[in-house]
């Protein structure tokens, strides 16, 4: 088969058509490093906190706060004397965060600023700006340092890569189809959102009722839940639109004359 490499002396058209051909043949390869990217740089940034490059770190950290709220109480930690710290009532056997960080210097009252978090409070009740705190605190050597996104999040992303692995085993490409509707609901909706919802109203500005915090088991198996799904969902679509868009570029070069580039 000849290279899909668009020589640089053809016209614009002729090479954004190899382009996409060539995308269109190799896409879950790019999926596959874009996620392995995703879900890669936020193990990174607590190691880079560990051997001292803050730097890089932060700018790891400060990215993903925008798709992320980085509670570090529903965090994942490395180095540190547990791989997560979970409040205090959420029913684990962990030591709770709150212990661990009441004495910190970043949880004290007066280092806390109401807005735009909202009231201070105790660090029990567990305010808007203790909750504000929380999102800051990447770690320190007792706890050891959290990773840039969530233990939800991370589920959820590391699921997907999965996903993609298996769907490039040419067998599993060929035989999947799209999960039915009604599972991806039952399995891949409904414990996330239900979940994560009953959290979200707990807290301010909602307050509907006490703050419930989930296991942190919990929170990776729907975030895993949800990223299979999503996977199994998606990925049948996108081969066949994938393959809808080659045969359509194949047959549109070779009514140009162009059948010896493919």
């Amino acid at each position: 088969m000849t290279s899909l490499t668009p020589p640089t002396n053809k016209p614009v058209a002729l090479r954004l058509n190899l382009w996409v051909l060539r995308l269109s043949r190799h896409w879950l390869r790019v999926v596959l490093v874009l996620l392995l990217i995703y879900s890669g740089l936020p193990v990174a940034a607590p190691i880079l906190m560990k051997v001292g490059l803050t730097g890089p770190a932060n700018v790891i950290y400060t990215m993903y706060s925008a798709v992320c709220h980085q509670f570090a109480f529903r965090s994942i930690f490395l180095f540190g004397e547990q791989p997560m710290y979970p409040r205090y009532n959420t029913g684990s056997t962990l030591k709770p965060f709150e212990a661990f960080v009441q004495n910190l210097p970043e949880f004290a009252p007066d280092r806390i600023l109401p807005f735009p978090y909202g009231p201070v409070g105790d660090i029990y009740a567990f305010t808007g700006g203790y909750q504000g705190a929380a999102r800051e605190f990447r770690g320190n050597e007792q706890m050891g340092y959290k990773m840039s996104i969530c233990a939800r999040d991370i589920g959820i992303y590391w699921a997907l890569t999965a996903g993609v692995l298996i769907y490039s085993i040419p067998v599993v490409r060929r035989r999947l189809r799209p999960v039915p509707i009604y599972i991806y609901l039952i399995l891949g909706i409904a414990p996330i959102g239900i979940d994560g919802l009953s959290q979200l109203l707990g807290y301010p500005p909602f307050n509907w009722w006490p703050p419930r915090e989930t296991l942190p088991a919990f929170r990776v198996v729907t975030g895993v839940c949800f990223g299979l799904m999503n996977a199994w969902l998606g990925l049948p679509y996108l081969e066949a639109s994938m393959q809808e868009t080659r045969e359509q570029v194949e047959d549109k070069l070779r009514r140009a004359g162009f059948g010896s580039k493919l």
